[in-house]
């Protein structure tokens, strides 16, 4: 099929489709050859790798909190813990509340935070950022254990696939992802299916639901991730990226 000019402007030149009689602005006309080549790229995945190119979708909200508000009770942990695996444990709670204070730099040090020599004493929650493609702990994951929760998008351990290798806790930057050993299952936050408990457990308000937005640049990560990627996965990601 054949272009022929039409015009220029000063938007660039047009162009026309004289098969389909169809019209496309040099801007149009580009990003429909990008994504052809897009697409190529993933029927060359898929075909030579034996896997598909798998973008992970926005999850379409989140939990965030508000220290200033926060009074320390953990009812929200114990929330957690009790609506998604039956018991009182706030150790595998998916949101993990705690003091910032820290004792001078050989001293006693409680919370993940850190601000200051000495912390500044709020009581902080740290919820999962549910972050944005490539998801870190997903890609580590050598079992594809951790998908997309089906109405919210929120990244989800499957307990199916989990087979309790830990790789995911490693690959979080911020710690964030739970172990529950009489299991031997990771687990992670989901949002509760659209409905978090921990929010409607808090008495002070200091959590919110909130319609997702990309927050793991605005907080610096806790550790430096140890997970390894697979080869294969990370020759999949080297294509996309």
């Amino acid at each position: 099929m054949t272009l022929e000019k039409e015009e220029h402007n000063n938007l660039g030149m047009t162009v026309k489709l004289p098969d389909l009689g169809l019209i496309f602005s040099r801007r149009d006309f580009l990003f429909i050859t990008g994504v052809m080549a897009v697409a190529s790229t993933a029927l060359d995945v898929w075909g030579e790798k034996g896997a598909p190119l798998i973008i992970i979708d926005h999850s379409k909200g989140l939990v965030i909190g508000d220290p200033t508000k926060c009074v320390g009770c953990r009812r929200c942990e114990l929330a957690c813990s009790e609506f998604n695996d039956g018991k009182a444990s706030p150790n595998i709670a998916r949101i993990k509340v705690s003091r910032n204070l820290h004792f001078g730099s050989g001293g006693v040090h409680t919370g993940q935070r850190g601000e200051g020599t000495w912390g500044n004493g709020l009581v902080v929650q740290d919820v999962c950022k549910q972050c944005p493609h490539p998801v870190p702990c997903a890609n580590a994951c050598p079992h594809d254990a951790i998908v997309l929760a089906p109405l919210t998008n929120a990244r989800v351990v499957d307990p199916e696939k989990c087979v309790g290798c830990k790789m995911c806790l490693k690959a979080c930057p911020w710690e964030m992802i739970s172990f529950d050993s009489d299991k031997n299952k990771a687990t992670k936050c989901f949002l509760c299916d659209g409905d978090p408990k921990c929010v409607a457990a808090c008495p002070s308000e200091a959590l919110s639901y909130v319609s997702w937005r990309d927050l793991t640049g605005k907080e610096r990560p806790r550790v430096v991730p140890t997970a390894v990627v697979s080869p294969s996965k990370a020759q999949t990601c080297n294509d996309c990226h």
